[in-house]
Formats: C-alpha cells, sequence, structure tokens
C-alpha cells in the first residue's frame, strides 16, 4: 500500500512554487508506491527508479523501476503508468513451457516486447534510461518547462549534471525537504505497523529484564531478547530487529558480564514491513548507587519537560531547549545532546528526520510519530537511556510504550 499523501503533496509543492516532485531515494519510492524498489538501489545511486508525483491530484503519478521488478510494482501499486528500465540481470517468462524441449523454445524471447534493445544490459542499471522515461513524462503531462522539486538528498554531487541536463528545459530545485514532510505524516496504515512493532519490541525488553542477573552477559541478553521477538513477531509481517544493548560500566564495550550494581541499557526495536520502532529503557543489578539515581532522575526531568511540549504546532528547537535546560537543571550542568529523538520510518537506520534537535524549524504536526529520547554514556559509570515512540494527535503526544520509564532494579 502507498503512503503518499496526494492532497498533503499538492500543499506542499504549491507553497514551494512547484508543479510535481520527483522521487529517487528506495524508501521514498516504496513509501510513494507501495512497492519494493528493488535490487538496484542497493547502491543509493540515483537513477535506479524514479516516481514523478505531479502537484495537481488529479494528474496521475509516473513510476520508472527495473524491467525485473516491473511485474511486482504492477500488482502491488496503484500506480498505472510503469516504465521499465533494464538492470543487469537476465530474466523472461515463458507461458506453459515444454520442459522436455530444447533451448529453440527461448528463441522467441529474444525480441519480446520490454527487452532491451539489441538485447544489451548494462553492468547495474543506466539513469539515462530512467531519465529518458522522465521526460518523456514531463512531456505528455504539459510539465517539460516546469518546475520539479528533485529528491536531491538521493542525487550525488557527480550525478546532478547528467540529470538536469537530461530534463532540461525543465528547472529543477531542491524538493528534500517537501519529500521528507510527506514521509514524516503517517498515514494510518504506517501509525498502525509502528504500534504493532513497538508492542513486539516491549515484549523483548521485558524478556530482557526478567533474565538480567549478576554473571548474565550481554551476548545472553541480546540472545533472550532476539528469541523473545521471534516468538512475539510469527503470525505479523515483522521484517527484522535490532539491538543496542548494553552491561556495565562500559557503555560501548564488549560481551560484559553483569554485577551488582551495573547499569543494563536497552536500546532497541523491531520492523514490521520495513517500518521501524525505537524504545529505550535502563535497569540496574540490583539497587542503584546515588549517582545512578540521581543521573536518572535528572534524564526523567528533561523527559517530562520535553514530552508536556509534544504537541502540533510546537517548534521541534523548543522542545529540544526544554528537555535539556530540565536535565541540566536537575545537576548535569554541562550536558549537551545535539538531538532528543527523531522520525520514524523506512530507511537504512533507525532514525529519519526530522531531528528534535536545537536548530529545527519544523513544528510538531498531528499525524507524526516521534521517538523522543533522553540518554547519557559515562564511561566509567555505564549508559542510561528513557525513550517511547509516540504518536502526535491533534490533542496532544500519545505515548505507544506501556513499560515503566523507572530505572528498574532487578
Amino acid at each position: 500500500m502507498a503512503h503518499l499523501n496526494r492532497k498533503a503533496a499538492q500543499r506542499l509543492m504549491h507553497a514551494e512554487g512547484m508543479d510535481a516532485l520527483l522521487i529517487l531515494s528506495a524508501e521514498g519510492f516504496a513509501h510513494a508506491t507501495g512497492a519494493a524498489p528493488g535490487v538496484a538501489t542497493m547502491w543509493r545511486r540515483e537513477g535506479a527508479v524514479a516516481v514523478l508525483v505531479p502537484a495537481d491530484p488529479d494528474q496521475p503519478e509516473t513510476v520508472v523501476i527495473s524491467d525485473l521488478f516491473a511485474a511486482n510494482l504492477r500488482r502491488d501499486s496503484h500506480i498505472q503508468d510503469v516504465r521499465e528500465s533494464p538492470i543487469w540481470v537476465e530474466a523472461m517468462t515463458i507461458q506453459a513451457p515444454d520442459l522436455d524441449g530444447d533451448l529453440s523454445v527461448l528463441g522467441d524471447l529474444w525480441e519480446a516486447p520490454g527487452r532491451p534493445v539489441g538485447n544489451r544490459r548494462p553492468e547495474t542499471f543506466d539513469p539515462a534510461i530512467t531519465y529518458g522515461h522522465l521526460r518523456d513524462a514531463l512531456a505528455e503531462k504539459g510539465l517539460h518547462a516546469g518546475r520539479v522539486g528533485v529528491e536531491l538528498s538521493a542525487v550525488a554531487a557527480n550525478g546532478l549534471d547528467a540529470l538536469t541536463a537530461a530534463l532540461a528545459p525543465t528547472t529543477l530545485t531542491d524538493g528534500t525537504r517537501v519529500a521528507r514532510q510527506l514521509r514524516a505524516m503517517k498515514s494510518p496504515e504506517e501509525i498502525a505497523l509502528l504500534r504493532s512493532a513497538v508492542e513486539v519490541a516491549e515484549v523483548g525488553i521485558a524478556a530482557v529484564r526478567d533474565a538480567i542477573k549478576v554473571g548474565v552477559a550481554r551476548s545472553d541478553l541480546a540472545a533472550v531478547w532476539s528469541a523473545a521477538v521471534a516468538r512475539a513477531g510469527a503470525g505479523k509481517p515483522m521484517t527484522g530487529q535490532w539491538e543496542y544493548i548494553s552491561v556495565g560500566a562500559d557503555p560501548w564495550g564488549g560481551d560484559a558480564i553483569a554485577a551488582s550494581g551495573d547499569l543494563v541499557k536497552v536500546d532497541v526495536g523491531c520492523l514490521m514491513q520495513g517500518y521501524t520502532s525505537d524504545s529505550g529503557r535502563t535497569f540496574v543489578v540490583g539497587q542503584p548507587h546515588r549517582l545512578q539515581a540521581e543521573m536518572h532522575a535528572a534524564l526523567m526531568s528533561g523527559f517530562r519537560a520535553g514530552f508536556d511540549l509534544l504537541h502540533p504546532g510546537t517548534p521541534l528547537s523548543e522542545v529540544h531547549r526544554a528537555t535539556q535546560s530540565a536535565i541540566r537543571g536537575r545537576g548535569l550542568t554541562g550536558y549537551s545532546r545535539g538531538h532528543f529523538g527523531h522520525s520514524l520510518g523506512t530507511g537504512p537506520g533507525s532514525e529519519e528526520w526530522p531531528f528534535i534537535s536545537a536548530d529545527a524549524d519544523t513544528r510538531i504536526e498531528s499525524g507524526m510519530v516521534l521517538a523522543f529520547e533522553t540518554p547519557i554514556y559515562v564511561t566509567g559509570v555505564g549508559g542510561m537511556i528513557i525513550e517511547d515512540q509516540v504518536e502526535i494527535t491533534e490533542d496532544g503526544p500519545v505515548s505507544m510504550n506501556r513499560l515503566t520509564h523507572d530505572l528498574v532494579a532487578c
């Protein structure tokens, strides 16, 4: 299912004076089409796939995809205007083949419609073919002399000239922010996937909590996490999981063995159809020492101060300011962190734009799902994190997490 909101796209493009948006990233492609972009995107280079989204929502989108994945896209996507680009993989279809026949049964396939000219295939993919399809689509839609926002974050510096020349006389401008804003606003279906992912992750966090004891190794807890989420995710569209679990005084170090008084930081996520959750909790083996308890109390103060501001219309920079100020006010006077959270989605990592940072000019909007976190890492003491996955509604923030934020003694 595609999740790109055409009405929101129209509003954002008109505000930027754009006639269309050109999406080139793998995650943007999946968001706009509801289909897998295919293997040619593994190099994260422009021209492997593309989606052209006109600002006018009544004009249909155009998609360019590799010939190998075109059939799957036609099955999975609502987009009807599908244009193919050959990649290196030799593939073809025979209807009702005679498996006892000889190679002559393949003869007619070499000149079948859609085959590359001269049966020549590129080393990987040829962006010029993709750009040719886009140039044709722009002309057909009457946009060949228009202003098109390009997801330039997905274009390498040495690839921009070729793209610009290929689409001339179209005026290209940076559409990265528009593309990011569209992905940051989640559909009900995306929110459901993220909620399911965090529910499974919390089963794993609870299992880790219950396994903490003197003598347990970091690798043992990681295995407990993986097994628990595999069981909890059975029957769900789970496509992966990840963990950053640390044990003991070194937040970054090796396969530590838990001793009495050690911190255990659990920062984890599960993926549902590629959408990753992100949650964090901190535990202590036995009772916490005073320093540990006071550090956690400071982080909790910041978490409460920032969470209360996660309302539509609030600048993300204001959330950062309030969070950091509260943490410093509880004794961590020099505490500094670049961001206190981020959006969630299907990107190559667990963090996506926008970020809750001091310089963020983005305002919170209903429909966003943010991971909001207050971590600290002190070698010699250990790692700590308080992190919730938060849905932004018209009435304010709603946490998708249920586990306590307390520093839990195990």
